[in-house]
This record gives structure tokens, C-alpha cells and sequence, in this order.
């Protein structure tokens, strides 16, 4: 597994560009942008170069793990950014793990927790909820699921549905949440929109290009009462009946 440029190809790490000229196979989830990318690293890819996205990730995942076995080294990545996170990889991950091969990653850009550094929201505990639901019902329902959710929320979003999922943001969670629209992160138009969440949807109305990241934060801590008085203690008896 290894991690790729979200942006700029700058970003690569050297032994990305290592596994990729070494690697005797590719897995790749589009073939023609992995050697677009290797060709802006200057690298040769000498192994074979194979398809692994979503719609043929069963059957593949068989096919690398036969060549894993005959002592063949693979290396997956995705478009853009860490294998699994949203992409596809996780079927290969557990089949190699059943089958008793070792498995490694090679770290490097996310375009999660570049948009946490980025968007000024608490990032000391986050979660990653990737893409929420296409239909406006699902969409909501997962978000009042979410609205008490204390710690800082990652979503991947698809720019012609971001402006309907900022309003339904806005909706359930609330219009003043704070949050961040990280959009075209490492890119030459890289755009980061804070504000409350009725701003970033009114933002987005007019529409929005590229690759978008949102960061959401988490619902406010409710005061607990002050004193004794008719608090309960941890082994769940009132001190005042002591």
C-alpha cells in the first residue's frame, strides 16, 4: 500500500517513487493516472501495471494475492492520497493478511488530515465519516445520527452535490457550527472557506469546482451542573442521602 500525491507531485515521498519503479506489480485504481504520475516523477515503471478499483476489486484481489504467494512484489495505490481511506484496498489488505503475507505501507499525503491542519477547528480528537449519503432523506438521517457528536468530523464531498450537503449541514447540525471547505488541497487553486455552516452553504450556492474536503465541528460540550447539590456520584448514589 502506498500513498500518492493528492495535488502536487511533489509531494512524493522517495520511496514511493521506489516501490513504483521497483514494483513488479502495479495495482493501480486507474492505470493511465499512475503513469501520468510516474512520468512526473521521472520514474520508469518496469512491472506490470493492472486495474484495482471498485467494480473489480473480488477478482483482483484473488489474482495479487496468487502473486504475492509466488513471491512477486505489489504495490497498490489509489488516485489520490492513502489506499482504503474512501478507496479501494481493503479486500486485498485482508485476503494478504488471511493468507500470512506481510504487509507495509508507505505513508505520505492525506487529504484528511491536511484539511484538519488547515480548516482552524479542534483537531486534537476527530473522526472520519468519508462520503455521506447521495439522497437528501439518507443524507439527513445520517447527519442527526452525527448531531451530537463531540469530536471534529472529516467528510469527502463531491463539488456539484456540496451545496445541498452544506444546507442540510446546516439544517440538522445547526446554521452557526463552525467549519472548513478545504477545496483543491496542494493544488495551484487551493481555496480553504471557514465559517459557520449557513455561510459555507450560501458560499457554495453558486458552485464550486475540484476536489472538496469538509470539516465539521464537533457539537458544543453542555456545562454540567456546579456544586453538589443534585449531582449523583460515580457509583451512582446522591452524596446528600450519605
Amino acid at each position: 500500500m502506498a500513498a500518492t500525491p493528492i495535488g502536487t507531485a511533489e509531494d512524493a515521498s522517495p520511496r514511493l517513487r521506489e516501490a513504483l519503479a521497483t514494483a513488479e506489480v502495479v495495482a493501480a485504481e486507474d492505470t493511465r493516472r499512475v503513469r501520468r504520475l510516474a512520468a512526473a516523477l521521472g520514474v520508469q515503471l518496469e512491472g506490470r501495471v493492472v486495474s484495482y478499483y471498485d467494480a473489480n476489486e473480488r477478482q483482483r484481489a484473488h489474482e495479487l494475492v496468487a502473486e504475492l504467494q509466488a513471491g512477486r512484489r505489489v504495490v497498490l495505490v489509489t488516485d489520490a492520497g492513502m489506499p482504503l481511506l474512501s478507496d479501494p484496498g481493503y479486500r486485498l489488505l485482508t485476503e494478504a493478511i488471511a493468507a500470512g503475507i506481510p504487509v507495509t505501507c508507505i505513508p505520505g499525503p492525506s487529504a484528511i488530515t491536511t484539511a484538519l491542519v488547515v480548516s482552524g477547528l479542534p483537531v486534537d480528537r476527530f473522526c472520519f465519516e468519508g462520503f455521506l449519503p447521495r439522497r437528501q432523506a439518507g443524507r439527513r438521517s445520517r447527519l442527526a445520527e452525527l448531531a451530537d457528536e463531540p469530536r471534529t468530523m472529516v467528510f469527502f464531498e463531491a463539488p456539484h452535490r456540496l451545496a445541498a450537503t452544506l444546507a442540510d449541514m446546516a439544517a440538522v447540525l445547526g446554521p452557526e457550527r463552525r467549519a472548513a471547505a478545504c477545496r483543491e488541497l496542494t493544488k495551484t487553486y487551493e481555496e480553504v472557506r471557514r465559517g459557520s455552516l449557513v455561510e459555507l452553504a450560501s458560499w457554495a450556492a453558486s458552485g464550486v469546482r475540484g476536489e472538496v474536503t469538509l470539516v465539521v465541528a464537533g457539537a458544543p460540550r453542555v456545562a454540567r451542573p456546579s456544586g453538589r447539590r443534585g449531582t449523583v456520584d460515580g457509583d451512582g448514589t446522591d452524596p446528600g442521602s450519605r
